[in-house]
């Protein structure tokens, strides 16, 4: 009886132990699966990730061109076309005693300012000049034109000796910095604006915006169903994030709104 005991007894312990076994197989199993599935989800998330990125790059580099075309466009036929209606008017034999010599005079002022401005807007418009003339000085030259309208007050600090950062990364940055300025002149109401562009860190390039406007809620504009809505923030960002920069909005009603932009340097020490 004690032998058929201690039989049963065994049985129970292999039993147990090879329940035991399974257990722990089917648990190692699943393990495996969940892992293995993770790491599929997370390649398809970077292969994801990266196809989005290419798109966008592409997007973004399809856009340049299209303005490179442009610009090259006006200055070559529009540009053309009304420099030579400025000479035109200017060989015209009419003395000052007739009355058609002080409307033709105010004519030609407002012809000479439309082939100025559309002489800056190529210039802002064509990608080659933000490669041969940098940042700083792009960023200087929109906003002289800027302040030349008198629609606002502009202030801009250069921090630190300006360095290359790379010709895709400034033009990015550029692009960045035009649609902010954009944006301000249509929402903001703003009557100041002040950017820094920050040389002095040996670790990262800042650059910043901050005007006095009438400010958004940011939560608003992030939970809002409209498509339209915060698309420029998000075309902002998606700039950004392409050149590894990170961008954080501050806003709220009746205070402004100030950006600011870090791009980390220990990808361009090629072009420090």
């Amino acid at each position: 009886m004690q032998d058929q005991n201690q039989e049963i007894l065994f049985l129970v312990v292999i039993g147990g132990l090879l329940a035991l076994l399974l257990v722990g197989f089917i648990v190692t199993i699943l393990f495996l699966y969940q892992r293995k599935q993770y790491r599929q989800e997370q390649e398809l998330a970077r292969v994801k990730e990266e196809y989005d990125q290419e798109v966008l790059k592409s997007q973004l580099e399809i856009q340049e061109t299209t303005l490179k075309s442009i610009a090259q466009e006006l200055h070559d036929n529009i540009g053309q076309v009304l420099s030579v209606v400025k000479l035109s008017l200017a060989v015209l034999p009419i003395e000052k005693e007739h009355q058609a010599y002080a409307p033709l005079q105010h004519i030609r002022e407002v012809l000479n300012k439309a082939v100025y401005d559309l002489a800056d807007l190529t210039k802002s418009l064509h990608t080659d000049r933000i490669a041969q003339i940098g940042l700083v000085e792009s960023i200087r030259f929109d906003l002289e034109t800027l302040r030349k309208t008198g629609l606002m007050k502009v202030n801009l600090d250069v921090h630190g000796e300006e360095y290359r950062l790379g010709e895709q990364k400034e033009i990015f940055i550029f692009r960045i910095f035009q649609e902010l300025v954009n944006n301000i002149l249509k929402h903001a109401k703003a009557t100041e604006i002040a950017i820094s562009l920050d040389y002095l860190s040996e670790e990262a390039f800042a650059f910043s915006v901050r005007d006095n406007g009438v400010g958004f809620d940011m939560q608003e504009k992030k939970n809002s169903l409209s498509p339209l809505n915060g698309v420029g923030l998000k075309s902002m960002r998606n700039r950004a994030k392409l050149i590894g920069a990170a961008m954080l909005f501050t806003s709220e009603p009746g205070k402004g709104t100030f950006v600011q932009m870090e791009l980390p340097l220990l990808r361009n020490k090629e072009n420090d």
